[in-house]
């Protein structure tokens, strides 16, 4: 596989976005917007289903996150059946409340100090069930580092009004346990979740479960040549530091892992002919130098096709405090 250019399309929130964000729903700061297939809809159409983390409405700004006082919702979901990506992506509706016009706050959050913010990480749906994972966050350390009390599964079971933690928890007494942030993928019989400690800095590890048991297990974790029942005897996958990450199989080139590397300054898409690896190292297909503050990282799964000659995927920026649509040739 050949990695080619990449361009920025457009905004996909915030002002001058494709969808209007901040008149439709009260959405004028965000970021992440991870996205998932989540199957057809009330009507019948296809449709992916996206999520951003710590929303912010009228009166958002100057820059990155805040103030709390602006409609601050620690995460929203919106739906998509766009399939022309070519100059962005286009929302059909947000999950509100109470006949409210902005998008709610779907998982819950606890107040301050006990838990400062709720923020989702990935999402999947079987047999018509969602499932997202998400982080507690406890605090903010300085930039790429941050700790959490635990991570879980929230699940919607009325096609995303309603959301419902469940477990299983994945615990973080030391500040170092895994699976603190969470990427769903699946593939035939398994669900798998890569996973981190939280922030940026340190590998990926592999987990997987049955697709119905997801919220029950066993999960099983991969000790770099079996799956075995202990989290701690885990084996790192994706080697280096890795920040938020999308991973999803292609038709063409096995799977490939986009995520950001905090050190580097880039956002890195990589590869690897099975789930367990061996992976890549990387190319670089977006940097700081040009998109200052940039992270996340999170391809859209309908453009993963044999004939597709690129990937389009989410880029956030912390001093927009929004999500932007751009475009990866591959050839190869």
């Amino acid at each position: 596989m050949i990695v080619g250019a990449t361009e920025l399309i457009s905004r996909v929130t915030g002002p001058g976005s494709l969808s209007d964000t901040p008149g439709r729903f009260d959405i004028h700061g965000t970021d992440l917007g991870f996205i998932w297939d989540a199957g057809p809809g009330a009507d019948g159409r296809q449709r992916c289903l996206v999520m951003f983390g710590d929303t912010y409405g009228q009166g958002w700004g100057p820059a990155g996150a805040g103030p709390s006082n602006a409609n601050w919702r620690k995460n929203v979901l919106l739906s998509s059946t766009d399939t022309d990506f070519a100059d962005g992506l286009q929302f059909d509706a947000a999950v509100t409340r109470n006949g409210q016009r902005s998008a709610s706050q779907l998982i819950n959050s606890l107040p301050k100090p006990v838990e400062h913010t709720v923020i989702p990480n990935s999402g999947i749906t079987v047999h018509g069930v969602h499932y997202v994972h998400w982080m507690s966050v406890l605090s903010w350390l300085g930039p790429g580092r941050w700790r959490t009390s635990h991570a879980g599964l929230a699940v919607s079971v009325d096609d995303g009004l309603t959301w419902h933690k469940r477990r299983p928890i994945w615990w973080n007494p030391t500040g170092r346990s895994r699976f603190q942030i969470g990427c769903f993928t699946s593939e035939a019989d398994w669900v798998y979740l890569f996973g981190t400690t939280n922030g940026r800095y340190g590998p990926a590890y592999l987990a997987r479960v049955r697709p119905t048991e997801i919220t029950s297990g066993p999960y099983t974790y991969f000790d770099g040549r079996d799956w075995v029942g202990s989290r701690r005897r885990a084996r790192p996958v994706l080697s280096g530091n890795v920040g938020e990450l999308s991973v999803m199989p292609h038709e063409r080139y096995g799977w490939l892992a986009m995520h950001l590397d905090e050190t580097r300054g880039e956002i890195l898409l990589r590869q690897a002919p099975a789930v367990t690896g061996p992976w890549t190292d990387g190319v670089p297909v977006a940097g700081a130098a040009q998109y200052p503050g940039l992270y996340g990282g999170f391809i859209h799964p309908w453009t993963v096709g044999a004939d597709d000659p690129a990937i389009y995927w989410t880029m956030s920026r912390w001093g927009d405090y929004d999500v932007f649509w751009m475009r990866t040739e591959l050839r190869g």
